[in-house]
């Protein structure tokens, strides 16, 4: 597959190149990638001042992306070849308190993340794309997403029952 490929750090050594097209595992789904965004997280990464000690190279950058299921695990059973997933950053925190070691599983770094034609996803964490909203749109949405949720349970302390406006 072609993937755009971080050597070292700074933007001259992101590349186009050819990667193995990965194998979903288990409990993962292989996704054709559609549409990815940029945050200041990956800018970040490429520029080597995002915990640098973590990027394994060659990387494949970025970690929010949307994408259509091409390839199902064998113990997934809530998505199906054809469903338009979302990535999530983090891809093992599904509920609760993340685990400590969260970060060793983010997309875009550690993981390869999807500025390629082919990305895996842990499937528990991956999130149906809304059916409203273009690729383009869509990928947008995981860090932007945790952020807002972040902002409003952790910070604002949002309870059920209780509106933002």
């Amino acid at each position: 597959m072609k993937a755009w490929q971080l050597d070292n750090f700074g933007l001259d050594n992101l590349r186009l190149g050819e990667a193995p097209t990965p194998t979903p595992k288990d409990d993962e789904v292989l996704i054709q990638v559609s549409a990815v965004s940029l945050n200041f997280r990956d800018k970040a990464i490429v520029d080597g001042i995002y915990e640098p000690e973590m990027i394994p190279k060659p990387l494949i950058p970025v970690s929010d992306a949307v994408g259509v299921v091409v390839a199902v695990g064998k113990n997934v059973t809530h998505l199906n070849e054809g469903d338009r997933v979302n990535s999530h950053l983090y891809s093992h925190w599904v509920d609760g308190l993340p685990a400590p070691n969260e970060p060793d599983f983010c997309y875009g770094a550690p993981l390869p993340g999807g500025l390629a034609e082919y990305m895996t996803l842990y499937a528990a964490s991956a999130v149906k794309a809304p059916d409203a909203m273009t690729d383009e749109e869509a990928s947008t949405l995981p860090i932007a997403a945790l952020t807002a949720w972040y902002a409003m349970m952790d910070y604002g302390q949002l309870r059920p029952g209780q509106s933002v406006l």
